[in-house]
């Protein structure tokens, strides 16, 4: 949300819009790690060719994807901006697992789970991300 507010707040949610998104988001990310920084960037994502486009910018190794895997039906449940439901009401065109699709990853570096079965806390997933981290010698 912050970017949309600032770098990129003359885009839109149209597919090329979000595509230049994703991009913009990229290269400020790669001038952080040019610089021997560790950068995290939350977004979605939902076009794999824009993942694999911002992985192809930075060097080999200095791209890790985490997946948030999280069903549908428990991003709605949350929804803590009302935007699923303006989405299924037919008021937000385009949105993201509604009726724009989203393209799980093939080959994401960690995947996160949430499931109703699954009660991992945000404690616990950033732990797995530092774990990774460490032991692939990022920190």
């Amino acid at each position: 949300d912050n970017v949309r507010h600032g770098l990129n707040r003359d885009l839109t949610f149209g597919e090329e819009d979000r595509v230049e998104n994703i991009r913009r988001v990229g290269e400020v990310a790669k001038l952080f790690a040019d610089a021997g920084i560790i950068c995290i960037v939350s977004l979605i994502s939902p076009y794999r060719k824009d993942r694999e486009a911002c992985r192809a910018m930075l060097q080999k190794g200095d791209f890790i994807e985490v997946f948030m895997d999280v069903p549908l039906q428990l991003c709605e449940a949350r929804d803590p901006k009302g935007l699923y439901k303006l989405a299924r009401a037919g008021k937000i065109k385009g949105f993201t697992g509604i009726d724009d699709p989203y393209e799980h990853p093939i080959n994401s570096e960690i995947v996160l789970q949430q499931r109703p079965d699954i009660h991992t806390t945000p404690c616990e997933m950033a732990e797995t991300v530092a774990s990774y981290l460490e032991d692939h010698g990022y920190l």
